[in-house]
Order: structure tokens, then sequence, then C-alpha cells
């Protein structure tokens, strides 16, 4: 049973190895993605203080949207940080004559809000040209869908790719869990006293595998940091491994199978199919008109928080309207903000989304990507997955590395008993 489970240890690790290296990586930058964001590109989020008020946020919509015609803000920060640029999301209109969205080459504008000039635009998550602009969201984009592109309708493919890569990594954490414990055949027969020295023979023969050999030969210090790390961390990287999952997989597999265990409440994303982008509809937005209804729910919910953020999901149809004071964007432990739903065309008022709260399922839910991202923990958790995604790259390195010199030990070992076998043959 070890020999089967080593051998599919060894090929699922090999399957995995490049793409756990690259999200590994990617993952241990992106646990800081708004602060090297905003020390990249000083030139986009920050401004000269004023004494003169800043000018109203739907303003500076319209002006980027008269400057641009073919093109709709999508997206709009209400907090406006003294020092700091307003960013708009935008999107493209369709071209009647293709009945195609324009191509516009960005999808963020930065404007002073006191003065409304444009600062710089960028193209969010795009794969070329690189800059230091769209660097971390690159990297962002690189860590969960590997910027694989649209095919046949479909951009999804990397998403669901490196969902499946998780699964595998899933179950293979547990193999490799399995690997480091003693051979309990050899245990007992070096220990045939009692049942209490076997158990102490047990887990002083395990404590090595915690421990890394030093000095060593480079064969022996990659085997050992390949098991200790992987020890060391198991916990951590299970968590990463099962939320990379949930989060890739969330509507085709979490959602469903964890529907059928426990009690969850689907938000109205969850309930509604996207659109393809020819058929996105951007002729007509109300942010001003759906925000004050959001506002007066709001307070008949007593909410205390003022309004974020609103948002436009064209491909979902609806409209979200976010609730948290600025210094708190990220919501309570990483769990997002108070949110109200409201659907793009009848402005129905569709649903709210509370973090955490509601059924077990709901929590649970809620706690993907707080656990995904260490903002659970809030600072601490950041480092943790931080490192932890250092942990995965050299795991994966060592891995591959353990492989090719078993693989090159084999290939000497059989060229070697070629040539003895060829001396006999000439001896006889």
């Amino acid at each position: 049973m070890r020999v089967f489970f080593t051998t599919v240890h060894r090929w699922l690790g090999l399957f995995t190895a490049l793409f756990l290296f690259i999200t590994g990586l990617t993952g241990a930058v992106i646990s800081w993605d708004h602060e090297l964001d905003d020390w990249l590109n000083d030139h986009l989020m920050a401004v000269a203080p004023s004494s003169s008020a800043a000018l109203p946020v739907f303003q500076l919509v319209q002006q980027v949207e008269e400057r641009y015609p073919k093109l709709k803000v999508v997206s709009v920060p209400l907090h406006l940080e003294a020092g700091k640029s307003v960013m708009l999301g935008v999107a493209p209109t369709l071209n009647p004559a293709t009945q195609e969205p324009y191509v516009l080459g960005f999808n963020e504008v930065f404007l002073n809000p006191y003065t409304g000039q444009e600062l710089g635009k960028r193209d969010r998550g795009a794969v070329w040209p690189l800059s230091k602009e769209n660097f971390v969201s690159f990297l962002y984009r690189l860590h969960f869908s590997l910027h694989i592109p649209e095919f046949a309708g479909i951009d999804r493919w990397g998403i669901w790719l490196l969902g499946v890569i998780a699964i595998i990594w899933l179950v293979d954490t547990f193999i490799g869990f399995y690997l480091t414990l003693p051979n309990k055949r050899a245990a007992k027969a070096y220990h045939q006293y009692s049942l209490s020295s076997h158990k102490k023979s047990f887990l002083q023969r395990w404590s090595h595998a915690w421990k890394i050999r030093w000095p060593s030969t480079a064969y022996k210090l990659n085997f050992d940091i390949h098991r200790a790390f992987g020890l060391w961390t198991w916990l951590l990287l299970f968590i990463v491994a099962f939320t990379a999952f949930s989060l890739n997989l969330r509507r085709e597999v979490f959602l469903p199978v964890l529907s059928q265990i426990t009690t969850t409440t689907p938000t109205p994303f969850d309930l509604r199919k996207p659109l393809p982008k020819h058929a996105v509809d951007l002729s007509h937005i109300e942010f001003e008109r759906v925000l004050a209804l959001a506002k007066q729910q709001a307070a008949n919910k007593q909410w205390k928080e003022p309004a974020g953020s609103i948002f436009l999901s064209s491909r979902f149809q609806l409209y979200a309207v976010s609730f948290f004071t600025p210094e708190s964007d990220h919501g309570v432990a990483g769990a997002g903000n108070k949110r109200l739903y409201y659907d793009q065309k009848t402005l129905a008022y569709l649903g709210e989304r509370l973090p955490w709260s509601g059924t077990a399922g709901d929590i649970f839910v809620q706690a993907q990507f707080p656990l995904h991202s260490g903002r659970i923990l809030g600072l601490p958790g950041r480092v943790l997955i931080s490192l932890t995604g250092l942990v995965v790259a050299v795991l994966s390195v060592t891995g591959v590395y353990i492989w090719y010199r078993k693989q090159y030990a084999r290939v000497v070992d059989k060229r070697r008993l070629g040539r003895l076998n060829s001396k006999s043959h000439q001896i006889a």
C-alpha cells in the first residue's frame, strides 16, 4: 500500500508542480496587493492635498463618460479620502456596426477629486504589455486563472483548471502526510517487547520526519525540506488547497455539494447566469437613483455604516451598493461588507449580504476568501499566507528535484547493469 501511495504522490506532484509553483509565488506577493499597488503607482493613487472641496463624484462620472463616449462607468467609490485619487471602473459599450464591445485598452480611470484632472488609466489584469500600472492585477489574475484566454465563448477555462488542480492538491496533501509516517512493520521489528515501547518507537521514528539534517547531501537536504516543510505547514496547506477549490469552482461544485450537506442562502449572483459579453446592455445606468433607494433601505434597517461604493455587474444585470467606513473596506476579518442588490432594469430589490451572518453553511461560504487570503486573522494571517505561498513553491521545486535524482539514479543503474551484462556475455 505504501508503494502504491508513493507512486500516486509522485505523479500527482509532478502533474501539479508547475501550477502550484506559479500560484504559490503569486499568492505570496498578492497578499500585499494594495500596499504594493500603492507603492508602484503613486502617480495614479495619490494627489496633493487641497483646501477646496472635492467635486461631486457623479460629476466626475459624467466628465469621464463625456470624454470617452465609447464607455460607461460601472464602478464608483463613494468615500473620498484626503490625498487619494478617485478610481472609476469602466466598461465598453457595444459597437452598433459589429454588435461587439468596443476595444478601449483600459478599464480603470484615475482622477483628481478636487479638479477632475485625469491622472491616468490602466487595463487592470491585462496580459500585455506588462507595466508597473497593471503588474499587481496581472499577478492576481495569473494566480487564479493563469490568464488562459476565452475560448468557445467561455472565459473561465483557467479558473476551472486551477480549481481541478486544487482538488488534486487537496487529495495529495493527505497522501503526503501519510507518507511521512514511519513504516509500522519496521517499527514492530525493532521493538518486540510491549505495546508501550512500540508506541514510543513510532513517535520517535516519526519525529525524524519533522527535522532537517545538516550538514547533508543535496538530495537528502531537498528530501528533508520537502518532508519537514510539508509537515510544519500541513494545516495551512490544507486550508489553502480547500479554499482554492471552493473559490474557483464555487458555482460548479462547491455550492451544489455544500447545499446537500447544510442549508445555504444563494446570493443574487448565484441565482443568475452571466450574460455573454456581446449581450451586455450599458445604455441606461441609474447609479444615483439606485443609491437613493439603497440609502433609504439601509436607514430602515438601522445600518450605521455609510454607503461606500456602488457598482453595476452588467453581465449579471444587477447593482450592488456596499456600506462601510473608509478604514474598513475589506469588511470584518476580510469577509466583505454589508451590501444591497437591485435589478439593473427594474431597480427591484434583490436581497442583501451581511458578513458573518446567516446559516452555518452561509458563514462557512463567507469564510472561504478570508481563510484563503489570511485576512481572517488580520496582518498576522496575511504574513502566514504569504509564507505559505513560498512554502508551496519550495515544495514544488524540491519534489521535482527528488523525482529527477531518483530517475537519474535509475537510468545510471540501468546503464551499469547493461554494461555488466555485456561483459558477462563477452567472458562467456
